[in-house]
């Protein structure tokens, strides 16, 4: 079978394969210091790490397993405030994981 690219009859048009193929690119993954610096763009005001990890463990979302993480904490975790977990909620839907 002999396939011809390009433009015209009987020819492949490369840019419906190109079209195609961007269907198929998996989704980028979202990374905290995305979330973070979409945050501090849009309000003005930085996130801790542990906030955004502590708003999605309260949606139910999917955690990853932290090989370093400890049984007992030294300190009790802190909370954000509920601007901070608007914010939070605004940036994972921004991102599209909820």
């Amino acid at each position: 079978m002999k396939v011809e690219f390009g433009e015209g009859e009987e020819k492949v048009p490369l840019g419906k394969i190109a079209e195609r193929a961007k269907q198929y690119q998996p989704t980028p993954r979202v990374t905290y210091k995305m979330i973070q610096e979409y945050i501090e763009e849009k309000y003005g005001f930085k996130v801790h790490m542990a906030y955004i990890a502590e708003v999605k463990r309260n949606l139910g979302l999917p955690m990853y397993d932290a090989p370093n993480m400890v049984e007992e904490l030294k300190q009790p975790r802190r909370h954000p405030t509920a601007e901070k977990v608007e914010a939070v909620k605004d940036a994972l839907k921004h991102f599209r994981v909820i």
